[in-house]
């Protein structure tokens, strides 16, 4: 079906460069939307994070975490950030030959490209469409070091791709693993590949010689946030091998916090107005809780060697350091490039900074997002007319979430 097709979901008419789309078998409820893009880089510029620039091959996450904070994204197309965000996954098939030729461009200064910074580049969507290996090489071979961060167990199929990037350019890992109780996992996060599965997918990772950190984002309050659970959780990571953990509390956006708060009124009513009083002044919740998380996290995160002194995994592997920002960041997020640690990796973050990061995960992910959000081929990146890259302008935006976080 096409975007005139009778019938058809309205948004798909403000997708630019819609090929068709399809359902199959394999992936019941699912429809993919096949766009040819006109450009793959996404420029983050202001944020003090570790990259400017970031690729999201596709749009909206089988996934289907109820937390997730790219679910508005969905909206600019007039989808819905619930079930059409799970279920209507926009596919740019070129991206990978486009970003070979913006990366052959004179202006490019091979700066650190960032992927998964919006919706996951190893969900079930890439089993399909295998985008990642041919933008993996896209970039290795321009001489353009990288970072990942996933869920998917299905990076494991690209390991020796990766491996050999790691040869030529500067390669990081980030694994999400925050749930260590299968059955919310199973709740909450129903299209994310098993605990057991992503702690195999660690060790898979370390022993091809590559570093992996991990975010534990989000933690839950009162679910996921004892001191108990947290011991465990960090234990296991660190046998896995683990060369870095970054905490993140629970951050409800607008358009994510009613699809959130749908779910735990169901599963766990009676937290209902306990979350209400926590996030009732905005997105993060209240300074004292987060504190108190700190208090009890930061601890526990140096008993397993994942605190700020720590130096029992910082061997540099592959001509890179293999730690990520490591500890616990006040509610806001951190800036882990998955490559080598900021030096202000521990240190609480104003609402200024964390203003900017959530302005550029949008931007990273909602590719003309900053231009209506119609446009999902990214055309307001770059120039092919002066054959040069242009950041998009800074706009002001509410305080969300960093960009690390767009996939948690």
């Amino acid at each position: 079906m096409d975007a005139e097709t009778p019938g058809t979901l309205p948004g798909l008419g403000l997708i630019a460069g819609l090929v068709r789309s399809v359902t199959t078998p394999e992936f019941q409820g699912i429809t993919f939307h096949e766009v040819v893009a006109r450009s793959a880089l996404n420029s983050v510029p202001g944020t003090g994070l570790p990259f400017n620039w970031t690729v999201n091959p596709y749009r909206g996450c089988t996934h289907a975490c109820r937390y997730c904070f790219a679910r508005p994204t969905h909206k600019y197309l007039e989808l819905d950030s619930g079930q059409d965000f799970d279920r209507q996954i926009v596919v740019k098939t070129n991206v990978a030959d486009v970003l070979r030729r913006e990366l052959a461009r004179p202006s490019w200064n091979h700066e650190q490209v960032a992927l998964g910074t919006n919706t996951d580049p190893y969900q079930r969507a890439e089993g399909r469409y295998r985008l990642m290996p041919g933008i993996i090489e896209a970039l290795a071979g321009s001489g353009t070091p990288l970072s990942v961060l996933t869920k998917g167990t299905l990076l494991r199929r690209d390991l020796d791709l990766l491996s050999a990037a790691a040869s030529e350019v500067r390669v990081g890992i980030g694994i999400s693993l925050a749930l260590g109780d299968e059955e919310l996992r199973r709740r909450l996060e129903p299209g994310v590949p098993s605990v057991r599965g992503r702690l195999d997918l660690i060790r898979a990772i370390r022993d091809a010689g590559l570093p992996c950190g991990v975010m534990v984002a989000p933690v839950l309050p009162w679910l996921t946030d004892s001191a108990d659970q947290l011991d465990d959780l960090f234990g296991q990571l660190s046998e896995a091998g683990a060369t870095g953990v970054t905490t993140l509390i629970l951050h409800l956006r607008p358009g994510v916090k009613d699809w959130f708060m749908a779910w735990l009124a169901r599963d766990h009513p009676d937290l209902v107005s306990r979350y209400e009083s926590l996030y009732a002044h905005g997105s993060y919740a209240g300074p004292s809780y987060r504190k108190a998380f700190e208090d009890k996290a930061r601890p526990l995160l140096d008993k397993h060697g994942f605190g700020r002194g720590s130096s029992h995994r910082s061997k540099p592997l592959n001509g890179m350091h293999p730690t990520p920002a490591t500890g616990v960041v006040n509610g806001h997020g951190t800036t882990s490039g998955w490559g080598e640690a900021p030096s202000d990796a521990l240190l609480p973050e104003s609402e200024s900074t964390s203003s900017r990061q959530a302005e550029s995960a949008s931007r990273a992910g909602a590719g003309s997002a900053s231009e209506g959000g119609a446009d999902l081929s990214d055309a307001s990146v770059s120039d092919p007319a002066t054959d040069r890259f242009r950041r998009p302008p800074t706009r002001r935006s509410r305080p969300t979430t960093p960009t690390q976080e767009a996939l948690f």
